[in-house]
């Protein structure tokens, strides 16, 4: 069925009646600020389900591995991963304890995942079942900085950490919004007088333990970590002048963000994902944070800007909204938004059962295993950085006028200056479906409208252009979804892509008197290259 609906989609690409626009100018040169990190496109996985996400020694998750591999081989780089999230500071360690985590779930602090928890020496097999990945982990500072058994747990994992992940760990992380302890919806950890200063307090002292263990233990690493991880209720410029990184070993000014909430009045997919707007006033709200502190995204003395932890809705996100194309959509835009105001890496975070995740790595009672919308979004940025490491490339935002549902952004090589990529977004919404289902037959739906985008480039007349889409049956489709034609299901080839042969691919377009024309259907998103350097 979903099939089926994928042929109707390329029919009405041919067919939909076409929306002019404008041609809009796309910037001549580099972005200074728009040059990501390697493993642009990463994850922040809960630290409770990152046992089921990797699997262990003698059950590694080989679909979580191909999906992730997929990402690195057409980024270049392949993505961090950022073991972390509330559960974090929930973990207690129990050196006896045989199994990888003991978890339980308290419906009324949190349906979504257990808080009260035990990890033991086999959750550290986990973190070998990926080759080639570089992780951080998260120690616990919410019980670790007012409790002994936080404390101990703190003292006997550091070690673990250093000699499980040596060679392999980027970063580390004490506390995971910490700001949000003594308001938490799952049980307040601190007193309402816990603010910036104390945080700083407890945060030098544990660091302080942190590099003392890792000095007896692995005396060739010297640790540095991300921080302050907030949700936006303390302030990241007072926490600065308290002294967070009178050690200076703050290797990665580490924010997090959400568009809004689950269960917040008014969010819809139109207005509040799939619109421009509302995603650029949340990320410029932290780049003017970063700015108070450091002058520039541009200040290559500070450290680098990364969104550790972020997805579209809190409270691991809303069915029909979060879990949908629209989503995917949408969080192309806000990838690729992020990276041109400076964002070096952007976490997508996600958990077993999370309505917003990229894939669910088990089946369970309440998801069954596959590859979720939202990663189709990620392939998409991808390919807008694609062989970045070899070809480094800058991000532009182009402005497309007053359009909220439209986005378009610009990759540059840095290196030669020249334009190697433009990404253009339509998030007018589309729907074929019902409840985000195929139906075979299919309804009557309207005529899918089509716009058209005209860029001016500089680039020779009747140089070919490639186009490559990322097309579903509607932005409220869950399944049915192909990048350039591939699918990454589950179901086929346990998430390694597979071209399917109903949807065209080898497309191209001419540029004409300075510029490149692409129609795009409602609710979908195409890259157009300049090169050849496509795979």
């Amino acid at each position: 069925m979903g099939q089926t609906i994928l042929l109707l989609a390329q029919a009405l690409l041919a067919s939909g009646a076409a929306v002019a626009s404008p041609a809009y100018d796309v910037p001549t040169t580099p972005n200074k600020l728009g040059k990501p990190l390697e493993g642009f496109v990463s994850y922040s996985i809960e630290f409770s389900s990152f046992p089921e996400f990797a699997g262990n020694k003698s059950s590694p998750n080989e679909f979580s591995y191909n999906l992730l591999k997929n990402l690195g081989s057409i980024m270049g780089s392949d993505p961090y991963i950022r073991v972390g999230g509330n559960t974090q500071d929930y973990a207690l360690y129990n050196a006896s304890q045989k199994e990888a985590l003991i978890g339980t779930v308290d419906p009324r602090r949190s349906p979504d995942y257990p808080t009260t928890i035990e990890i033991g020496p086999a959750y550290f097999e986990s973190y070998n079942t990926w080759p080639g990945f570089k992780f951080s982990h998260g120690l616990n500072l919410g019980l670790g900085g007012n409790r002994s058994t936080g404390w101990e747990t703190l003292v006997e994992t550091a070690p673990l950490v250093c000699k499980t992940l040596e060679g392999k760990l980027y970063t580390w992380e004490y506390g995971n919004e910490p700001d949000l302890f003594s308001v938490s919806a799952q049980g307040p950890v601190r007193p309402s007088t816990f603010n910036e200063s104390t945080y700083v307090w407890q945060w030098l002292n544990g660091t302080k333990e942190i590099r003392s263990q890792v000095k007896k233990h692995c005396p060739n690493m010297e640790p540095k970590f991300m921080a302050p991880s907030f949700a936006g209720r303390f302030s990241e410029l007072k926490t600065w002048q308290a002294g967070l990184n009178a050690d200076n070993n703050v290797e990665l000014f580490s924010t997090h963000n959400y568009i809004s909430g689950a269960t917040s009045p008014g969010v819809t997919l139109q207005g509040t994902l799939m619109n421009f707007g509302v995603t650029k006033k949340s990320v410029d709200t932290h780049v003017t944070s970063y700015n108070g502190i450091f002058g520039s995204t541009g200040n290559t003395s500070a450290p680098p800007l990364i969104f550790g932890e972020t997805n579209s809705l809190y409270n691991q996100g809303r069915p029909g909204l979060s879990n949908s194309f629209g989503a995917a959509l949408w969080g192309v835009n806000f990838h690729l938004y992020s990276a041109s105001v400076g964002f070096k890496r952007v976490h997508f975070h996600q958990g077993t059962n999370y309505r917003y995740q990229a894939w669910q790595p088990v089946d369970t009672d309440l998801a069954t295993k596959g590859t979720k919308a939202p990663y189709y979004g990620s392939v998409a940025v991808a390919a807008l950085l694609r062989n970045s490491v070899a070809q480094p490339v800058s991000i532009s935002n182009i402005p497309l006028g007053t359009d909220q549902a439209e986005a378009a952004y610009a990759a540059h090589f840095t290196k030669s200056q020249k334009l190697g990529r433009i990404l253009v977004i339509n998030m007018h919404s589309y729907n074929t479906t019902v409840d985000g289902a195929g139906l075979d037959p299919l309804p009557q739906v309207p005529e899918r409208p089509n716009k058209t985008y005209t860029f001016n480039v500089k680039a020779a007349d009747g140089q070919l252009v490639r186009v490559q889409r990322l097309m579903a049956n509607g932005s409220d489709a869950i399944t049915g979804i192909t990048f350039d034609g591939r699918s990454y299901n589950w179901e086929l080839e346990a998430g390694k892509p597979v071209r399917l042969h109903n949807v065209t691919i080898g497309e191209t377009v001419v540029v004409k008197g300075g510029q490149v024309t692409v129609g795009l259907p409602d609710s979908s998103a195409a890259i157009l290259s300049f090169t050849n350097s496509c795979s």
